[in-house]
């Protein structure tokens, strides 16, 4: 189990930003020697700020991108591995616009878009910009690497540590944790003799950890007047078998992640996490990436379909997450891709994010060739969708009723 990141949730267009972030920087270093003294290794310290449509102060493409390229450079001079800048807003529509100019003009930035919300619901438009987004995104590496760095959120609150979903709401500063934990999962799963004991090992574990974590947290919080903001254990994944989630389902049961059962293996690791008792923040969810997951990256070679993973996200996901598609899918069918995620987060009252990669000169079956330490290379799935048409692709924003029974 390692701390996948210390998410720092600050707003740079506050008084006295410059000497805020100053006092963040020594929490978060401190916060990393603490928190190994404790046990666990800290991959990386990463920093969140509001939405970037409320703060910068031209939606001109050079001028956003001198200040997305200022504030990218002022964190990584401070420490920080990452940047997210928050998502596009619909209020704000040409944001969405302006997501592709930013990425391909910075190394160590996230963006997001919102396509839903738990007030007003389903924005049409902005489904349609996040589709034209992820194609505009595909063609500027050969392997589509840009879209690692982009994701649409569906329903998502502020102040998730997991990246690229996290933004800062308000002027106060504040940090959570997102933790990496699939490889606990397997190994207590792998353990069990009974479904009892595999629920309640993975339980007394994670909770054991979310005590001495939490620990530190409170102390730090107490230290720096930062208030700590919760955990977020949605079993992240690293491309190697041993902390492979995939893997971890598969050792319940299943044969093969995708076919019939995996449904109920996926609702069980999501019920277990929902037991938990910590602090949380962010999903607290059943976290499927297929490129950084050893075990599904595997299975989208004979298994795993796309739709496998949306129905998956049913029972508690953070939705469809590095997903390999093919490079010639337009604007059109990914944004009927991300309309039904966006339908299942309002209906469902649920985050879910999509970070969905089409990798230009690949089709589906292909495999895939990238080289990065946190990818396992898998194969492109087919994308079974076609242009929505009639009310479907118009430009309202529409709500649906949660359904609580």
């Amino acid at each position: 189990m390692k701390i996948r990141s210390v998410t720092i949730f600050y707003n740079p267009a506050t008084p006295g930003s410059e000497k805020t972030l100053d006092r963040l920087v020594e929490m978060s270093r401190s916060a990393v020697q603490e928190l190994s003294q404790a046990g666990y290794e800290v991959q990386s310290t990463r920093l969140a700020t509001p939405p970037f449509p409320q703060f910068f102060s031209s939606f001109g493409v050079d001028e956003t991108v001198q200040q997305a390229q200022a504030l990218e450079a002022s964190a990584s001079a401070h420490g920080f591995t990452y940047l997210s800048l928050g998502p596009a807003l619909p209020q704000f529509p040409r944001s969405y616009e302006l997501i592709p100019a930013i990425l391909a003009a910075t190394h160590t930035v996230f963006l997001s878009g919102i396509i839903s919300d738990a007030t007003q619901g389903i924005f049409l438009p902005a489904v349609q910009d996040c589709g034209r987004v992820i194609a505009r995104l595909a063609p500027l590496d050969p392997n589509g690497f840009a879209n690692l760095n982009f994701a649409a959120l569906a329903n998502v609150p502020a102040n998730a540590p997991f990246f690229p979903a996290a933004y800062h709401k308000g002027d106060r500063p504040a940090f959570a944790l997102a933790i990496e934990s699939a490889d606990q999962a397997v190994a207590d799963f792998s353990a069990a003799h009974t479904l009892a004991e595999a629920r309640q090992s993975l339980l007394d574990h994670l909770e054991q950890a979310a005590a001495r974590i939490e620990k530190v947290a409170l102390e730090l919080q107490q230290r720096f007047d930062i208030p700590f903001l919760g955990l977020d254990f949605s079993l992240a994944p690293y491309p190697d078998d041993c902390c492979s989630l995939g893997g971890a389902m598969e050792s319940l049961g299943l044969r093969q992640l995708g076919l019939s059962g995996s449904l109920a293996a996926a609702a069980f690791v999501a019920d277990t996490l929902d037991r938990g008792r910590w602090k949380r923040a962010g999903f607290n969810g059943l976290m499927l990436p297929v490129l950084e997951d050893s075990i599904l990256a595997r299975r989208s070679q004979s298994s795993l379909t796309l739709k496998d993973l949306l129905l998956y996200s049913a029972v508690c996901g953070t939705g469809l997450d590095t997903v390999p598609l093919p490079g010639d899918a337009t604007p059109e069918q990914l944004s009927a891709v991300l309309l039904d995620l966006a339908a299942l987060s309002v209906r469902l009252d649920k985050p879910l994010t999509a970070r969905l990669m089409p990798v230009p000169g690949k089709m589906a079956g292909d495999p895939t060739s990238f080289d990065f330490s946190f990818f396992a290379n898998g194969t492109i799935l087919a994308l079974p969708a076609e242009p929505l048409q009639g009310l479907l692709a118009g430009s309202e924003t529409f709500n649906l009723k949660p359904r609580h029974p």
